[in-house]
């Protein structure tokens, strides 16, 4: 990015970022880092609700959202020693940080859809 005619770069965790949108797009790009950070929003879920949410996501893509939120620190990962053994996932303060960002972007989106789009219901079993 230039600041007065000079070149500068973010570097964190030695990842250089080209700009302050570069910076937020390393956090939550891709197809599902958001999704998953909009549904923990407002609550706590085990994995499986979580997949229920999100029904076109695979188990596995899931799994790496998270992992990969986790390791950024957005999202926490709460085992309890149970049997059967049960995982919850929940925002960190971290992570609550981007709920206006998220809601903002979700409120384009739904401008952009209701002006674009047609509103459908899903057959149930269709996803």
């Amino acid at each position: 990015m230039l600041i007065q005619d000079k070149e500068y770069v973010f570097i964190i965790d030695g990842v250089k970022h080209h700009c302050a949108l570069d910076v937020t797009m390393s956090y939550i790009g891709g197809k599902w880092k958001t999704v998953v950070l909009w549904y923990l929003r407002n609550r706590t879920y085990r994995f499986g609700e979580l997949k229920k949410q999100i029904p076109d996501i695979t188990e596995k893509m899931l799994s790496l959202q998270l992992k990969a939120l986790e390791d950024d620190g957005l999202v926490r990962r709460e085992v309890f020693a149970e049997v059967p053994l049960r995982v919850e996932y929940s925002l960190t303060d971290f992570g609550k940080t981007l709920v206006p960002v998220l809601t903002a972007i979700a409120g384009w989106g739904r401008q952009l859809a209701e002006s674009r789009g047609t509103l459908v219901e899903v057959e149930k079993g269709k996803g």
